[in-house]
């Protein structure tokens, strides 16, 4: 029997004129470059964490054959965690309206009846709920990290991880289905001549007749052109990019609207830049980062060495100017780092020659990558620091007083600070 019109299972429920294939192809090509993009800055930003060098800094265990494309993070150029994860955040946002009209597009196929006509069938409905189910996690708990320190039940490392494994599996089998017909329909409907900014009676019969459960068989009367539909979409993202792209953009972090992280200030001075989590959110005491009570323990094979604050000033100090860049998006510019090379700090416990990788302990009790590892090539480059001040001042509390790590191209969570020990060697 078939379905009432009042039930979405049936192709009379869906009245809209704006569905058709080539709306669904015109977004659909804008997803395949964009999710693409997005799939492959984010395996970058996970790589950049070092997984695979200690457990402190995997977050997401048990990944097997997932993580077979992991490499050693390089430190050149040095503001090239800044541009994949700013690419990585500004994108998913921008692209959240383009997702949501996707959706909306082919939100009929999700009830056409029967479920599953062949083996054929049963797979492409699979992985069109698959899309759905996966984009719709994706996104949102991306945007959760972003914008609210991240208040999604469970870890969002392995959450986000093996989610967009899924996702995209399920993505790159749609789009190696359907790509071939969406780019036939672009070329077909760019080559027949439009009227009133619309397609053609003729193209729109055509799209009428055509079985792809996408267009209405007894639409309502428009409202909106198909292409005036794409503006209000390209509006709507050319918005959320203008309010989210300043947070990782010296001078418009103003406009970072959608990006709350990337706008806050914490105030003038040399310490006048982004703080994502202060002294007083991870514990740390007063008392233990004094000049009489705090001490860096620098462990390796030559023993352990045990220094002040007053001592690691008289070993030769070095400069370099770097960044901080978030997993969140958000990024400072360019700071104005002094203090010990780390490499050096290898040698005054017996790692002359080849620096090997370190450990780094915070004091902090509150937050993740309390410990944190560093590959030999980021301990070995010679803007490494362990910094004492920025900006020609001491650190401030907020900013890791007495110490904290500055490293090139890590992410910000990396960069350790009230750092307590250092033990270089085998991890």
């Amino acid at each position: 029997m078939e379905p009432s019109r009042f039930s979405p299972f049936s192709p009379r429920f869906w009245r809209s004129p704006l569905r058709g294939p080539w709306l669904t192809s015109v977004l659909g090509v804008v997803l395949l470059v964009g999710i693409t993009v997005l799939f492959v800055t984010g395996l970058l930003s996970y790589a950049a964490y070092n997984p695979g060098l200690s457990p402190v800094n995997d977050k997401t265990p048990d990944k097997g054959v997932l993580g077979f494309y992991l490499f050693a993070w390089p430190t050149d150029p040095h503001w090239l965690y800044r541009l994949t994860q700013g690419v990585h955040v500004t994108l998913g946002i921008t692209l959240i309206p383009v997702l949501l009209a996707k959706l909306w597009s082919v939100v009929p196929r999700l009830f056409t009846l029967p479920p599953a006509r062949s083996l054929a069938h049963a797979l492409e409905r699979l992985s069109l709920l698959l899309i759905v189910g996966g984009g719709l996690f994706e996104f949102v708990t991306g945007v959760l990290n972003v914008q609210l320190d991240y208040v999604f039940p469970g870890s969002f490392y392995p959450l986000h991880f093996y989610g967009a494994w899924v996702f995209f599996a399920a993505f790159a089998a749609h789009a190696v289905l359907k790509t071939p017909a969406a780019l036939r329909n672009l070329r077909r409907m760019r080559d027949e001549p439009a009227r009133s900014n619309e397609r053609s009676e003729r193209s729109e019969r055509s799209e009428r007749s055509e079985p792809t459960g996408l267009t209405a068989p007894d639409p309502d009367p428009p409202t909106v052109s198909r292409r005036g539909a794409l503006g209000l979409v390209g509006g709507g993202s050319l918005l959320l990019f203008a309010t989210t792209v300043g947070q990782s953009v010296e001078g418009l972090r103003w406009t970072a609207l959608f990006a709350p992280h990337g706008r806050r200030d914490p105030g003038g001075g040399p310490g006048g830049f982004q703080i994502n989590k202060t002294a007083a959110y991870a514990g740390i005491r007063p008392a233990e980062t004094g000049e009489d009570a705090w001490r860096l323990v620098v462990r390796g094979r030559a023993g352990t060495v045990r220094l002040s604050r007053a001592e690691l000033l008289r070993l030769p100090l070095h400069s370099a100017a770097l960044p901080i860049a978030c997993v969140e998006g958000w990024s400072t510019s360019d700071q104005w780092w002094r203090g010990v090379r780390l490499r050096d700090l290898a040698a005054l416990v017996g790692h002359d020659a080849d620096p090997p990788d370190v450990l780094v302990e915070s004091l902090q009790r509150h937050g993740a990558f309390r410990r944190a590892a560093l590959r030999a090539n980021q301990v070995a480059d010679p803007r490494s620091l362990l910094a004492l001040s920025v900006n020609g001042e001491d650190l401030t509390p907020d900013h890791g007083h007495p110490a904290r790590i500055i490293v090139p191209a890590a992410p910000g969570v990396l960069n350790t600070k009230w750092v307590a020990e250092l033990t270089f060697g085998d991890l």
